[in-house]
């Protein structure tokens, strides 16, 4: 079968791969969509500690169901699934009180383990997704990064009427976007400095943009709240440079919700947190935010397929890849069609 492999950072291609048995406890998922996703760039670029090559990448994914292993109750060949990246080994702490996305034997599909960008994939049976009628797999393959805008909006814990503040309209940016709207927050203020960015959050419902190019970002909040600040702000921008200034922006007993990997220190100035009372907040992967997902996007209320810029066949992903690289400003969400 043919997969995606990255032999060493910056060595990409399509490869012949064997398609092993599907072990006891296993289904086997014969791939329609997967998307490419920053963190895949992350390992092509050698910047992801985790990864060990080579590796079949690709942890945004869905498809048929071609067989299960021994053990399997409740998946049958044929089901249409997407697949729930976050392996946990449910005895460590994080399991016990129920945070697995932090596991301590943390591992996760298309990082540790080989992922979606192959023809057909072994994947745990407890991963394993079934779609509601009328749900396209295309659109079902960008369930898991609305999962991550779910989860660090439920680590934020918005309360009623509170406004949110997101710095970043990447795809990140724009799926809190989607999925806060969803969940009825009214008021969102989207950050960025390209404008074709700034216009797509407008699209998909943003109250108001503002390019941090051309305006002072920390001015308008000011202006906009009256001198409160924002309850609610979300650090898809993933600059650790911006972190003080999110400190001045948040209103007392505000919440900031950070998502970067970067390793570069911030500055942090522990008055601003003390006397506001603020919660800074990590968010990693997704808690269990799969069914969440899944019901939203069944019901209308999240439209995926509005991310997707670019669809392209599996033989031209080495393409695609050189595409993000040298114009990431034209390329949302890039939807590679394995087995459609």
């Amino acid at each position: 079968m043919k997969a995606f492999q990255v032999n060493a950072p910056q060595d990409y291609r399509i490869v012949e791969a064997e398609s092993p048995a599907v072990a006891q406890g296993e289904v086997k998922v014969k791939v329609a969509f997967a998307g490419i996703c920053g963190s895949d760039m992350h390992i092509i670029h050698g910047d992801n500690a985790f990864v060990r090559f080579p590796r079949i990448t690709g942890h945004e994914f869905a498809g048929l169901v071609e067989a299960v292993g021994d053990g399997v109750a409740d998946v049958s060949v044929g089901d249409r699934v997407c697949i729930d990246p976050v392996i946990s080994c449910g005895e460590c702490y994080p399991c016990r009180i129920g945070r697995p996305n932090v596991c301590t034997a943390l591992e996760v599909i298309g990082v540790h383990r080989n992922g979606g960008f192959e023809e057909s994939v072994n994947v745990p049976a407890g991963n394993v997704h079934r779609l509601p009628e009328g749900l396209g797999l295309d659109a079902a393959a960008l369930v898991e990064p609305y999962t991550i805008a779910a989860n660090v909006l439920s680590r934020m814990q918005p309360h009623a009427g509170d406004r949110l503040l997101i710095l970043g309209a990447g795809v990140i940016g724009l799926t809190i976007l989607q999925v806060a709207r969803a969940q009825g927050i009214e008021d969102i203020t989207v950050s960025d400095v390209i404008d074709a960015r700034l216009e797509t959050a407008l699209e998909l419902g943003a109250t108001r943009v503002l390019n941090g190019a051309e305006q002072d970002v920390e001015a308008e909040v000011e202006t906009l709240t009256g001198g409160e600040g924002i309850p609610l702000i979300a650090d898809a921008a993933c600059v650790p440079a911006l972190l003080p200034q999110m400190l001045r922006m948040a209103s007392p007993a505000g919440r900031i919700g950070l998502l970067g990997f970067n390793p570069t220190p911030s500055d942090l100035v522990q008055l601003e947190v003390i006397k506001k009372e603020l919660t800074l907040v990590g968010s990693r992967l997704n808690n269990r935010k799969f069914p969440e997902v899944i019901e939203l996007m069944a019901s209308g209320r999240l439209d995926p397929l509005a991310l997707v810029s670019h669809r392209l066949p599996f033989d031209d992903m080495p393409g695609a890849i050189e595409m993000i690289d040298h114009h990431p400003e034209s390329a949302r969400k890039v939807l590679i069609e394995i087995g459609a």
